[in-house]
């Protein structure tokens, strides 16, 4: 069995590659394209695919209301289409984006709130995706970090500093990855480790911020060193 993808490239082929339920729906599930947080799962129609697809933009079909809804049109909050995938049998939408704003109707980044811990009935209450848990990968929390910042440009919580340095925009954004690169220099000239941890630790965290703003995902650096590397 072959691993390779396949494309489709026009609305016929792809509607009939999509297996619709008895309602003439499928869920899709929205993903940030740059953190990869789950944002929201709703349902398509062939319609609102296909505004989906000539917008840009995600188009659903509300189940309550029985009427196509664009994503964003009343609070502003729109998905831009980066990518749109069907899985093995067809049934399940995978389209990522980027977001303006919360996704959620509450005004949160994802709709995905609720954490549940498994092994409660054994008695261990281990939490699934918590940020708590023990980090196995030693670069996890990047990641972490990734989509706490992601959250953080979505919902802008008052007096978070994130929230300040978006509402700035980059040219403070700019300064801050300027200024800690200076801070960095400066620890490792004093020969301290300390401090350079601790400088290190700002300026990569002030570095994903700017990345947030410019909307590139950690995931094209990963890619671009193992290009480098495999020269």
């Amino acid at each position: 069995m072959s691993g390779q993808q396949t494309s489709v490239d026009n609305l016929e082929s792809l509607l009939a590659a999509i297996k619709w339920d008895g309602s003439g729906l499928v869920p899709a599930i929205v993903q940030d394209a740059a953190s990869k947080e789950v944002l929201m799962m709703a349902y398509m129609n062939k319609d609102s695919l296909k505004a989906t697809l000539e917008s840009g933009e995600t188009w659903f079909w509300s189940r309550s209301r029985g009427e196509l809804w664009h994503k964003g049109a009343t609070s502003g909050h729109i998905q831009k289409v980066k990518s749109l995938k069907y899985d093995c049998d067809g049934d399940t939408l995978l389209v990522q984006v980027d977001q303006t704003g919360p996704a959620c109707h509450t005004g949160r980044y994802s709709c995905f709130q609720h954490d549940v811990r498994v092994g409660v009935l054994a008695g261990q209450a281990e939490k699934i995706g918590s940020d708590e848990e023990v980090v196995k990968d030693r670069f996890a929390m990047l990641g972490i970090l990734e989509s706490v910042i992601a959250q953080r440009d979505a919902e802008r919580p008052e007096g978070a500093y994130t929230t300040y340095l978006f509402e700035k925009g980059v040219d403070k954004i700019l300064k801050k990855v300027g200024e800690e690169t200076a801070e960095v220099i400066i620890a490792a000239k004093n020969r301290d480790n300390d401090e350079l941890r601790y400088e290190a630790s700002d300026l990569i965290f002030h570095l994903l911020v700017l990345l947030r703003e410019r909307k590139l995902p950690l995931d094209e650096l990963m890619k671009e060193l193992d290009r480098r590397h495999n020269k």
